[in-house]
Parts: structure tokens; sequence; C-alpha cells
């Protein structure tokens, strides 16, 4: 019988942080250090007069794990908050990816008739290839990306996650 302290799960983790030279090395050495998994890391300046960026971390790990890094997470010094959205409620988590198909003829035709379907957006087109452009969350982009590879995928291009809380909660410095 398992139980929550040797289950893994995903966790995505808003972090405010300072916006200063070296901040994200320091975010990135306490996971490695640890031997902590980063499946995707994004960061964005978010309010320029505070000086604030924001570091959203997708990680996986037991709850216990999980716990760990907030707790760690929050003891850097320019750290102003922590927050563990897959906790917190409902959020929602968006992913931005430019995806390169290479193809002609039928492959061509079909390629355009699934990105319409999936709402992929064309950003560039020759007569050989597509560039399309696709948000949503990770599972969709994974799904069309499937769908692409026998048509001609030949690039990807992936920003990683972005979150944010639902509803009225919020991070505030």
């Amino acid at each position: 019988m398992s139980d929550n302290l040797t289950m893994t799960r995903t966790a995505t983790i808003a972090v405010l942080v300072e916006n200063e030279a070296g901040i994200l090395a320091r975010v990135v050495g306490l996971f490695s250090g640890r031997g902590y998994n980063i499946e995707s890391l994004t960061v964005a300046p978010v309010d320029e007069e505070k000086r604030l960026s924001r570091i959203t971390v997708v990680t996986t790990g037991t709850d216990m794990v999980i716990e760990q890094i907030k707790a760690q997470l929050d003891r850097l010094v320019p750290v102003h908050r922590v927050n563990d959205l897959s906790l917190g409620g409902a959020h929602l988590t968006r992913e931005l990816a430019l995806i390169k198909v290479i193809g002609t003829g039928d492959k061509r035709v079909e390629a355009l008739r699934l990105a319409d379907a999936f709402r992929a957006r064309v950003v560039d087109a020759t007569t050989e290839s597509f560039v399309f452009e696709m948000t949503g969350n990770a599972e969709k982009i994974d799904a069309f990306c499937s769908l692409m590879r026998p048509l001609g995928l030949a690039e990807l291009s992936r920003t990683g996650a972005v979150a944010i809380a639902r509803g009225t909660a919020h991070m505030a410095a």
C-alpha cells in the first residue's frame, strides 16, 4: 500500500523574486545541488517599479521533497514569496510552442487541417514548410506534436510552463 510520503507528484511552483543578477543561477543551483529535477522553468520580470520577477518551476517529487524544495526556495534571500499552485486550488497553466513541419502534398494539407483543429496558428510558411505557433497545456502541445511527427515535424521550441491562480488568489510582494 502506497502513502503520500512515497507517491510522486508534479508541482507547479511560482516564486516571486527580486530581479537581480544571479537569482536564476541560485534557484537552479538549489535544485541541481540537491538532485531535484526541473521539468520546466520560466522566468520574466513582472513589476519593473518594484524590480520583481516571477519564476515558474515545474518539478516532481514526493510531498516531503516538494515541501523541502519550497522551504529551501523561501530561504533564498532575494525571494519574496513561494506558492505551490498545484496545491492552492484551481490554476491555469500554459506553454507556447513553435513547431516546424516540413512536407509537401497530402502531408502538407493534413498538417494544416490538424493545426486548424488544435487552433495552432501559421506564423511562417514556405512551399515546403510551416511554422505553427500554439499555446495550451503541455498535454495539448504533446498531442499536436505526436500527430505532426509522421507529417514531417522537423523542429520544436517550447517556452515551458507559466501558471497563475484562478479567481481572486494572487501573489503579492
